[in-house]
């Protein structure tokens, strides 16, 4: 593969790790955001900013061939700072809107671009109750009674499905709650939480190791298992980049 990556969500939590990391490694990495004012962050790191919205289909298709890019990596969200609960019922809408229709756009450029590899940001908290720990083959919770898990996990069933049967390789990371700089939490959320910077490293792994499927990014306890990520491409929890 070549050294170049696109990076959906650049200035995202993880994006902003993961684009350090990726600079470093010596990799070429166009970065997107929605917001100008975040191009001049992304440029202090040695990224290329481009400026496009997911939902813009032409934009996103033209962007993604310009960078030529043999991997394209999904880290798209849209989430309020540090998951202020007054704004999560609109931003969860949002969110599964990204998922869906966001991930639908940003695939259909990948493949128009020629791109090789995705590795798509999921989450490992849309499991439906059952024997623990979840490991990546446990169902996901598409029929909660709460109709917002509903959502979110049948966003993220879509999500998954659109990467995993793409003619590229595809990768779903499916990372625990995150913690740690830019994300509004110093520490881990419970069990099943993951640092921000192991879940860049994974992304990171990823791009270049592991079958295509999916993986589980969370902190060894007892309602998670990521053992798969652990023996596929020698993810560790306890990586951190400072």
């Amino acid at each position: 593969m070549n050294k170049r990556v696109f990076v959906a969500g650049a200035s995202g939590a993880i994006g902003r790790r993961l684009c350090r990391l990726l600079v470093d490694d010596g990799y070429e990495v166009v970065g997107t955001t929605r917001s100008p004012d975040k191009t001049a962050a992304l440029q202090a790191i040695g990224v290329h900013p481009v400026i496009v919205d997911v939902f813009d289909e032409s934009a996103l298709r033209r962007a993604v061939a310009d960078a030529r890019a043999d991997v394209v990596i999904h880290q798209l969200t849209d989430l309020p700072p540090a998951l202020d609960p007054t704004k999560m019922a609109e931003a969860r809408i949002r969110n599964a809107r990204i998922r869906e229709v966001g991930t639908r756009n940003l695939v259909a450029a990948a493949v128009a671009g020629g791109v090789k590899r995705m590795v798509a940001q999921s989450i490992a908290f849309a499991y439906a109750p059952g024997p623990m720990p979840y490991r990546e083959d446990s169902p996901l919770d598409v029929a909660a009674a709460d109709a917002a898990n509903a959502m979110s996990a049948r966003a993220v069933a879509s999500l998954e499905q659109q990467v995993l049967s793409a003619s590229f390789v595809g990768i779903v990371l499916r990372y625990g709650r995150l913690y740690g700089p830019g994300t509004g939490f110093d520490a881990p959320r419970g069990d099943g939480s993951v640092h921000v910077d192991a879940a860049a490293g994974a992304a990171r792994r990823a791009m270049t190791r592991g079958k295509p499927g999916i993986y589980n990014i969370a902190e060894t306890g007892s309602t998670i298992s990521s053992l798969k990520a652990e023996q596929e491409f020698g993810w560790s929890a306890g990586f951190r980049i400072d």
